[in-house]
């Protein structure tokens, strides 16, 4: 079998078991707001899907989406998920010879598009204390130069879940300007954060915001994003989409709804998610050896760190695995630090945290001594 085949077969299996706990993707499990299905039962009943949707997307989601940026006089291009946006970014700006600068950790999939493009790909380090989780301006100036094509910041940071502040968006920014760099801010996981700056409020001829509907609005298997720019900027990049043919119509109609109940939506996902991670935080402290880095997370998500436990990260996946609960390797995110932790996602329903938590001591148990561990992804 290719590799292909192997991973694919395991996420079948995954996505088969109808009673898995998916605790590992930061997806958004939290039963769907009733306007969002009437929405798409809408669409589907009125069998929208036989056209095409506009190429760039339904101009009221289009609207929606900046103006829930708070950035009047942008642009929105819609993709099938945030992914198909960084990927198409990355397809402009990075050249053989360029740079591409991220944090590590961060989401890896960008990193292969910019190096499949030929770019160099620069990762600074921000785990530890050492650096507070979280990248410096004065870090980033040191790695950047002429030929740095992108700066890649991942805000709120996954797996970390930290988040910056104006300044240090300001101070980013700065740095990109003055070495003519792209700087593209995801922003994935803003809706679950206390505070967020876009970057291109600051930049406009520069920053590239990239937004996803999967998380905050439970839609991952929908496949629905958007990238934000500046019209100028964005006439640079829209040329290169492979999508011309517009994003699906059903997703974009559950997109537009959910835009719609957002304020009433979000209250409600933030209050079983702030209320999950307390639970994981209860639970961590009474472990020997495991510890939580960063608490609260800004994320759906948190990193739970078991290496002083002497737990090899994949062992606690695959022993939560035969339990029915999907959680998540470090080293899908990090080599360099993957060894450290697991990811636990925190959007979920409340009973899937209470199993974890409640199973976590003899999962981890039972982790310390297993070394049949089979692929993971």
């Amino acid at each position: 079998m290719s590799t292909l085949d192997i991973k694919n077969a395991y996420f079948d299996r995954l996505f088969a078991d109808a009673d898995l706990k998916w605790l590992g993707q930061n997806t958004n499990h939290v039963p769907m707001h009733p306007a969002v299905g009437e929405a798409m039962h809408a669409a589907i009943d009125g069998e929208r899907f036989h056209a095409y949707a506009p190429p760039a997307g339904l101009e009221a989601l289009r609207a929606g989406i900046v103006a829930d940026l708070g950035l009047p006089g942008a642009s929105a291009l819609v993709t099938d998920g945030a992914v198909a946006a960084l990927a198409l970014i990355c397809r402009v700006f990075c050249k053989p010879g360029s740079r591409f600068v991220t944090t590590d950790p961060g989401w890896k999939w960008p990193l292969q598009f910019a190096a499949q493009a030929g770019a160099e790909v620069v990762e600074i380090p921000i785990w530890g204390p050492d650096y507070n989780y979280r990248l410096s301006p004065e870090r980033l100036a040191a790695e950047v130069d002429h030929n740095t094509a992108i700066i890649y910041l991942v805000d709120p940071n996954n797996p970390l879940g930290i988040t910056y502040t104006a300044d240090e968006i300001g101070a980013f920014a700065a740095i990109a300007r003055d070495v003519g760099a792209i700087l593209i801010h995801d922003s994935t996981y803003r809706d679950f954060a206390q505070g967020h700056t876009p970057a291109s409020l600051i930049y406009p001829e520069g920053a590239v915001t990239v937004v996803s509907f999967s998380k905050w609005l439970g839609l991952a298997g929908m496949r629905i994003g958007a990238l934000v720019a500046y019209p100028d900027l964005m006439d640079r990049i829209a040329p290169f989409s492979t999508a011309p043919l517009g994003a699906n119509v059903v997703a974009q109609a559950a997109a537009l709804a959910g835009l719609s109940v957002k304020a009433e939506w979000m209250a409600e996902v933030q209050r079983i998610q702030r209320h999950n991670q307390d639970l994981i935080k209860q639970a961590v402290d009474q472990l020997p050896g495991f510890s939580m880095p960063v608490y609260p997370s800004h994320g759906n998500f948190v990193v739970v760190e078991c290496i002083e436990a002497g737990i090899r990260p994949e062992a606690l996946v695959a022993e939560f695995q035969t339990a029915g609960i999907m959680i998540r390797q470090g080293t899908y995110h990090t080599p360099r630090f993957g060894d450290r932790f697991i990811k636990v996602s925190t959007s979920v329903p409340v009973a899937w945290m209470e199993a974890f938590c409640a199973l976590l001591p003899e999962m981890a148990g039972r982790a310390r001594s297993r070394n049949d561990i089979p692929p993971l992804f």
